[in-house]
């Protein structure tokens, strides 16, 4: 969520106030560093009900309530007139490219960067293709149903469907519904493959592993279960992101300008509940059994 905060920070504060914003978070950063491997330790060895170093990951949950509350209620509005649609492909790619520099940085203090194939497998395929192809899908085909349902709910024109007998919900929200399930599909399947391209060329072509290495604990740690889940949980992300995009777009008011103020409110939930989504679904597979034997 860090690009977001800057982006916001960016938007909302100018001049002096930016300065500050950037300081204390930068402040509040180290901070949390810090005291995070304090407070992991002291709950790993509470064993607060039974649950060991789980409790670590289940202590996000009430954070990220409180964080999504917080945002809704204080956050104001922003949005930047330049801004243009992300570009799917290469975010995945600089997502995946992300992956190899952050694993070699990290695997690298111990010894162990010839596992960035076991990293890429691992990481890519439970958390940062899944994110980044629901953030992508709420910023293109999400944003713009909202859009365009804005744009009918001000203009009348759902009105004058009800008039005529149409049922608008259905056949308005339920279409959109369902080409957003359709579309998360193939969306989903190119953005794992280029996220397993991009820190193969990384690792391979950057920082000179050899490919065998590579491809064996590539192949060694990629499960067709986890690839299989991760299709789950996207489906599940895009049924929750088109719903609120429907939502926010079906019930604007306000003309225009309340139809910009509805698309930036659903993009700001999406931007929350995709990472809520993954936390909860990696919680429920892999909270109890990681599922992968590193010792193979």
């Amino acid at each position: 969520m860090a690009p977001q905060v800057l982006a916001t920070f960016r938007v909302i504060f100018s001049g002096n106030e930016r300065g500050k914003a950037f300081g204390i978070y930068g402040a509040m950063l180290g901070f949390a560093s810090a005291i995070g491997l304090v407070l992991g330790g002291v709950l790993t060895d509470a064993n607060l009900f039974g649950w060991g170093w789980r409790s670590v990951f289940y202590v996000n949950v009430p954070v990220a309530v409180a964080a999504l509350i917080a945002g809704a209620r204080f956050v104001p509005e922003t949005k930047d007139p330049a801004a243009r649609r992300p570009f799917v492909a290469g975010a995945v790619l600089l997502a995946g490219s992300l992956v190899a520099i952050q694993g070699l940085a990290s695997l690298g203090h111990i010894g162990l960067e010839t596992l960035l194939g076991f990293l890429s497998a691992f990481i890519n395929v439970r958390l940062v293709a899944p994110i980044v192809t629901g953030i992508a899908l709420a910023a293109t085909v999400g944003a713009g149903a909202t859009a365009e349902l804005g744009a009918m709910r001000i203009s009348e024109e759902i009105d004058a469907l009800e008039v005529m007998g149409v049922k608008s919900m259905a056949y308005l929200v339920s279409t959109r519904m369902l080409a957003g399930l359709v579309v998360i599909i193939p969306l989903y399947s190119v953005g794992l493959i280029l996220s397993f391209f991009s820190p193969q060329v990384v690792t391979t072509a950057l920082y000179g592993q050899t490919s065998g290495t590579y491809e064996h604990y590539f192949r060694t740690f990629l499960r067709p279960n986890d690839v299989f889940w991760s299709f789950v949980e996207v489906i599940i992300i895009a049924a929750v992101v088109m719903l609120s995009h429907c939502y926010y777009g079906y019930n604007a008011s306000g003309g225009p300008v309340g139809v910009g103020e509805g698309v930036g409110r659903s993009m700001r939930f999406s931007l929350v509940a995709n990472p809520i989504v993954i936390l909860l679904a990696e919680m429920a597979l892999y909270g109890v059994n990681p599922n992968f034997n590193f010792t193979v």
